[in-house]
C-alpha cells in the first residue's frame, strides 16, 4: 500500500483523539501497513505536527493530574502509550508536586485510610499519601 494511504489512514484516526507516534504506528500495523510505509506517514504527521509526543505527553500528564492521578499512574500510563522516558520526565516536570496534588484529592474525599488507600492506588507513594491525610486530620482537629 502506498504510503499516502498511510497517512490518510493515520489521519483518520487522528481525527478522534491525540495519539503518539507509537500509537500511530500500531494503528497503520493492524491496517496492514509495512514499515517502510509507516515511517514515511508518521515523518510526515510529525513533521507538519499533527503527531508530537511531546504534546500529546505534556496533555495527557496534565489529564491524569487533574484526574487525581500521582506521578507512577502517569508515568505507566504515557510508557503504555510509547512516549520516551525523557519526554515522560519532562512531562511531569510540568505538573504540580505529588503533595500539593495528593491534597486536593484528600479536600474532595476527606481524610481517612480508605483515601491513603486510594491515592496509593492512583499512583502516589504510600508515604505521601499517609502524611498528606495524616496533616489533613490534624488541621481538623485545629
Amino acid at each position: 500500500m502506498p504510503a499516502d494511504d498511510a497517512v490518510e489512514q493515520a489521519l483518520r484516526a487522528l481525527r478522534h483523539r491525540e495519539r503518539t507516534a507509537g500509537q500511530v504506528d500500531a494503528h497503520l500495523a493492524e491496517r496492514g501497513f509495512g514499515v517502510l510505509e509507516r515511517e514515511a506517514a508518521i515523518e510526515t504527521l510529525a513533521r507538519t505536527g499533527l503527531v508530537d509526543d511531546r504534546r500529546y505527553a505534556e496533555s495527557r500528564a496534565a489529564t491524569l493530574a487533574l484526574k487525581g492521578a500521582g506521578d507512577a499512574f502517569v508515568r505507566h500510563d504515557l510508557a503504555a502509550a510509547g512516549v520516551d522516558r525523557e519526554i515522560v520526565e519532562d512531562a511531569l516536570a510540568t505538573l504540580d508536586d505529588e503533595a500539593t496534588r495528593a491534597r486536593q484529592v484528600v479536600e474532595r474525599r476527606g481524610a481517612s485510610a480508605r483515601t491513603v488507600r486510594y491515592l496509593v492506588a492512583k499512583g502516589f507513594p504510600a508515604d505521601v499519601a499517609r502524611a498528606v491525610v495524616a496533616e489533613s486530620m490534624a488541621d481538623a482537629l485545629r
